[in-house]
């Protein structure tokens, strides 16, 4: 769909007829049902042609969020349903793309929208627009100069809740891309009136109650102001709290605002200081006092009020009091002072309080002006945007009313003026035969009140320039004389004769019939409020003010520059504003709201048809549609219009290929559309009869009906296809998909069937290869076996033998023996026989030889088997020698060798590591690096041991003597009060400077430096406890070899010398302050006013030098430090106990001291 199609267009399910030029039958009654459908449906918006028509809603409608935007951006005004973001949106796109500059006129009656409207313009054109942070800060300032505007201008009247009470008109600059540079704004005819005096069940501006609601305490007590509304005369009680309006809330969103576009802060307190002297303004009454000379001169009843104005503006009180009484009137070189009274004095203080305040608002409007103005001289392009006050007609009806629909008559004339000639231009344009349409033109009641002859503002300013008695009363007469004969001007002492009777008109009214309606004006205060008078002595005073705002504001009253020339009229002013208003407007492009109030009750669904056809009249809204509809109710550009109705003709659908005119001209031939209903431009179709697009568009919903159906034919079919071939896709994906699984798990199946087979092969030849390594194996031990069998039986059969060998060697000997025995028995025998007796002794000596033998035999064989273990012992000893010097050189030296080695490479491996993670040099380093054996834990701990003695050793080098002296003084500050004194931990950091002031440099303590004859060990500023109460008084405290001294801080003179040998200790307690009593020794000669109670920052360097200094002399003794909470101090015959307490949160972060008796000083430390 193309995106003209994607959205609801004008022509598209609406409610009612969006477009009253398309409204048929076009009667009045057509008309107002017209909009009251749409606005009993929440359809605010309608459009005449490009007019827009908006319904105040009286409630939020959710219709302008960032969607609307979106959706309402670069679309074409007819695109979508009547909106005003419609309006903004082609206004913008006109400036940005065709470099046309653009102003949107938003009208209406008081409390119809306007400026709601003129707000939610300027909303789209910011949200639109370019980005960047100095494009966002323009928007931003622009948008928020709305807020500061309308609490200064608007008030509650009996129609609106947010009345504008000024005009004003705000050019929006561009730069070729569009985005903002900058603004400048112009007012119009503050209702100043307003601040002095209101209706009843209305307000006066909102700043001031929004500055009562919102402001704080303290900037009430700065403004001498009170919250109480009814303190104030300015300030009307019977409506001072509007339902939905939260001034407080509203009070904080102006003062964010101010700060936005650029208000300084002192500027923004300027503006609120005069805003609260108008207030005190008010309360300022007068009492009348006769003179000698018989007349009655005003005088002020309470000062107060007076006094409390002028010390805000900075304006001498004596010189506004005059001013209130007198009135000096200059003509050339004489000075004429005469009194005031009583009803003059008000005049002159209400006066003053409306100027005050108008030139307030005009200096807050040029300021804005000069944060939001473009920074950039090069070529802009401008957007006005114009909210106006509507047209008034109200029960009472004074001068302000008359100059407020004088500026309506004047925009109703370029209203009408500017749509016809755009609608003539267009004609001509698109090149369509016209023929000129008389319509009313409102230039005669221009005339009647701004013609410079004999128009009603000319003939006021000749009134009120006039010598001579000038009132309300000549100035009708003067009306009555030259404008009786004007057919819109109605008078009861006209010469006109038909008014003569008419009751309706008082005597000192006239009647104007604009073209709203007649308007019933009350010629009282007409002069007065077009002369707008301030005293020349006010002025003065004002200027004399040291307010830096005030001599701005009253540059009249600088007495050097004295003018006694008589400044213009109000009527003058406006009505030149009003022209050069009209020619900016003539000079761009205008795109018009016309906004129309429902109901006068400000209440959301009430459509009050009498109300509102009174205001569809006279804002010529009839008119206007009759004139657009006098040529061709409707038209559009030919693309749009064949892409919305190309469907009724085959030719045209579904794509025309050629241009889009003659595709139009095709399609209307086709459709037999009568010739005389529509014309051809040259970028356009005009149709004539809106019965004829009512036609186009039955036909278009018809064939739209037809295409659904035909859409919903194809779609169905296409959806079923698309399904059908989805699904086949799906099942080739899951056939695919299921082939591929099945393949997959057959193949797995293939695989764990081979890996099974192969497994078992892998098995069974392992099996072989194992049997046939056990066969090897067994082989091996086998023949190992074998030979260890065969080894033994051969060591047995050796044993055997040698066994053998043995026994027979041992055989032979015995049987040799036997045999000998034997042999040496046959000789005895023989002997015996042969010679018994001759051979008794051979016999006997043959035994005994036998028997020797055998002890021989005997002794050779245990020497034999001696010899032998001899031999057996030996080897084994010689076997047992080489394992144990086999073992000496190789086994057992080794492993010692080995623990030796591996012993000195893990000691080489810790010493190398503990080189690589040593700890820095700093003593104070603690870290070590962790131990990795734990046979080194005696190694690892000394070694840490000798590095930090070592390291520290290396840093006492480094240091100076100067640098040694402040380090032995911080050990010895460290031992004194290390663990004791709370203050301690804070003083480690602090260098001990010891001289703090300088003496001997300072010029200042020149006459001090000339008692000091010893070098100062300690300078520093000490406070004294005073005995009486416990408060402290500035010392310097000065501390030398031999002495201590204290002397005044501003005149150096010296208040007290005390010798350090009469210092006999020092007292100070154990919490953080800087308490400390200096002990002196009893009967000496400083002791006379007992001792000192000192306190200072620098207690634990003052207590340290000073015992250090002691210490250092060996003829004196060692000061004594004690370190309680509650001690004694001798002040002269009297001992008084200091006592020192943890302080409460009432005490806050300082120490204080009180004396609570004559015998107790108590010492309030804060918790740490």
């Amino acid at each position: 769909m193309s995106k003209m199609e994607a959205k609801t267009s004008l022509l598209d399910n609406m409610i009612g007829v969006g477009d009253m030029v398309l409204l048929e039958p076009l009667t009045e009654e057509s008309f107002i049902n017209n909009l009251k459908n749409r606005f009993e449906h929440g359809e605010i918006y309608t459009y005449i042609g490009s007019v827009v028509i908006s319904l105040n809603p009286y409630k939020p409608l959710p219709i302008y969020t960032a969607d609307k935007v979106e959706e309402y951006r670069n679309r074409n005004f007819y695109e979508l349903s009547p909106h005003i973001y419609a309006l903004a949106d082609e206004a913008y796109r006109s400036l940005r793309d065709q470099d046309k500059d653009q102003c949107i006129l938003i009208t209406g009656e008081s409390g119809a929208g306007k400026t709601e409207a003129s707000k939610l313009v300027m909303s789209y054109v910011a949200a639109v627009c370019g980005k960047g942070q100095e494009v966002n800060k323009v928007k931003e300032q622009l948008l928020q100069s709305n807020p500061v505007l309308e609490a200064f201008g608007n008030a509650k009247t009996v129609r609106n809740d947010n009345s504008s009470r000024f005009g004003k008109y705000m050019d929006i600059e561009f730069d070729f891309k569009g985005d903002p540079l900058g603004g400048v704004i112009s007012n119009y005819l503050l209702e100043k009136s307003r601040v002095v005096k209101q209706p009843r069940g209305e307000r006066n501006f909102h700043i001031f109650y929004q500055l009562l609601s919102g402001a704080s305490e303290d900037t009430l007590k700065t403004l001498k102001l009170d919250r109480d509304l009814g303190k104030y005369n300015y300030l009307s009680l019977d409506s001072a709290s509007v339902n939905g309006l939260d001034d407080a809330a509203n009070f904080r969103t102006v003062r964010n605002a101010m700060q936005i576009v650029g208000f300084m802060e002192d500027e923004v307190q300027s503006v609120l200081q005069l805003v609260a002297a108008i207030l005190k303004l008010g309360n300022i009454e007068f009492k009348p006092e006769s003179r000698v000379n018989g007349f009655d001169e005003s005088r002020v009843k309470d000062k107060n009020d007076l006094k409390e104005m002028c010390e805000l503006m900075g304006i001498e009180q004596a010189a506004l009091e005059r001013a209130f009484s007198f009135r000096t009137v200059e003509a050339r070189t004489d000075k004429v002072s005469t009194t005031l009274n009583v009803a003059q004095a008000y005049y002159a203080r209400d006066a003053l309080a409306k100027n005050l305040y108008s030139r307030l608002f005009s200096w807050l409007v040029a300021r804005i002006n000069e944060s939001i103005k473009a920074q950039f001289k090069a070529r802009k392009k401008v957007m006005g945007v114009l909210d106006i006050y509507g047209f008034e007609i109200f029960e009472d009806n004074s001068f302000e009313q008359f100059i407020i629909n004088y500026c309506n008559e004047k925009l109703q004339q370029i209203f009408i003026e500017l749509t016809l000639k755009e609608e003539q231009e267009e004609y001509v344009r698109e090149g369509i035969e016209w023929t000129n349409i008389e319509y009313f033109n409102n230039a005669i009641i221009c005339d009647l009140i701004e013609n410079n002859q004999s128009g009603i503002l000319a003939m006021l300013d000749e009134e009120c320039l006039r010598p001579g008695t000038v009132t309300d009363e000549t100035f009708l007469d003067k009306l009555n004389t030259i404008c009786a004969e004007h057919q819109h001007f109605e008078s009861r002492l006209s010469k006109n004769s038909k008014f003569l009777t008419d009751h309706s008109l008082p005597h000192s009214c006239f009647r104007i019939q604009h073209y709203a309606g007649k308007v019933l004006y009350r010629v009282e205060g007409f002069v007065d409020k077009n002369n707008d008078l301030l005293y020349r002595d006010l002025s003065q005073a004002m200027y004399k003010a040291n307010h830096s705002l005030m001599k701005l504001l009253f540059p009249e009253g600088n007495p050097i520059k004295v003018n006694l020339k008589r400044p213009p009229t109000a009527g003058f002013q406006f009505r030149a504003s009003v022209g050069t208003l009209m020619k900016n407007l003539l000079t761009k492009n205008p795109n018009y709201i016309r906004c129309i109030k429902p109901n006068d009750k400000k209440a959301s669904h009430i459509f009050t048809d009498s109300l509102v056809c009174h205001q569809v009249r006279y804002l010529g809204l009839m008119e206007n549609v009759r004139v657009r509809r006098a040529g061709y109710a409707f038209r559009q550009a030919y693309e749009p219009c064949l892409e919305r109705y190309k469907m009724l003709c085959k030719q045209t659908w579904p794509h025309w290929r050629g241009p889009a005119r003659e595709g139009v001209e095709v399609l209307l031939n086709d459709l037999q559309i009568p010739q005389e209903e529509f014309s051809y431009g040259r970028s356009k179709i005009f149709i004539r009869n809106p019965r004829t697009l009512f036609t186009l568009e039955e036909k278009r919903a018809r064939c739209l009906e037809d295409l659904a159906t035909l859409i919903q034919k194809i779609y169905r079919g296409w959806k079923q296809r698309t399904l059908f071939l989805l699904m086949k896709r799906s099942q080739i994906v899951v056939a695919a998909w299921y082939r591929r699984y099945a393949q997959q798990k057959k193949y797995q199946q293939i695989k764990s069937s081979t890996i099974v087979v192969q497994s078992f092969i892998r098995g069974w030849k392992a099996r072989m290869i194992l049997r046939e390594l056990k066969y090897q194996k067994r082989c091996k031990e086998a023949v190992t076996t074998i030979a260890a069998y065969w080894h033994g039986t051969q060591a047995r059969l050796e044993l055997r033998r040698l066994k053998t060998e043995v026994r027979n060697r041992h055989a032979v000997s015995v049987i040799w023996a036997s045999w000998l025995g034997t042999k040496a028995r046959r000789e005895l025998r023989r002997l015996k026989e042969e010679k018994r007796r001759r051979h008794a002794v051979s016999v006997i000596w043959a035994s005994w030889q036998g028997m020797k033998a055998r002890r021989e035999l005997r002794r050779l064989k245990e020497e034999a088997r001696r010899k032998h273990a001899v031999a057996v012992i030996w080897a084994y000893w010689l076997g047992l020698k080489v394992r144990r010097e086999y073992r000496k050189f190789f086994r057992a030296n080794a492993g010692k060798k080995i623990y030796k080695f591996t012993i000195q490479r893990i000691m080489q491996k810790y010493f190398l590591e503990l080189k690589k993670t040593m700890p820095s040099m700093s003593p104070i380093d603690k870290s070590w690096p962790p131990r990795q054996y734990l046979f080194l834990e005696g190694t690892h701990t000394e070694l840490r041991r000798i590095f930090h003695l070592w390291r520290c050793k290396k840093y006492r080098e480094q240091f100076t003597e100067q640098k040694k002296a402040i380090y032995e003084e911080k050990l010895e500050a460290s031992e004194i009060f290390k663990d004791k004194k709370a203050l301690y931990p804070s003083s480690v950091g602090q260098p001990f400077r010891g001289d703090y002031l300088e003496i001997k440099m300072n010029p200042k303590y020149q006459k001090l430096n000339t008692l000091v004859d010893e070098k100062v060990i300690i300078a520093d500023v000490v406070n004294k406890i005073n005995r009486a109460n416990g408060k402290g008084a500035a010392r310097i405290f000065l501390l030398t070899k031999s002495s201590l001294m204290l002397a005044d801080l501003k005149t150096g003179q010296l208040k007290a010398s005390v010798p350090l040998a009469d210092v006999s200790g020092v007292s100070v307690s154990s919490q953080t302050d800087g308490f400390f009593a200096l002990r002196l020794k009893e009967g000496s000669a400083s002791a006379a006013k007992g001792d000192f109670l000192l306190s200072s920052e620098r207690l634990i360097e003052i207590i340290t030098k000073l015992h250090r200094t002691k210490a250092g002399c060996e003829d004196r003794e060692q000061i004594n430090v004690d370190i309680l909470d509650e001690f004694l101090v001798q002040f002269k015959q009297h001992k008084v106990c200091v006592k020192f307490l943890q302080g409460g949160p009432k005490n806050g972060n300082s120490v204080t001291c009180k004396r609570k008796n004559n015998r107790l000083l108590e010492v309030s430390v804060p918790s740490p």
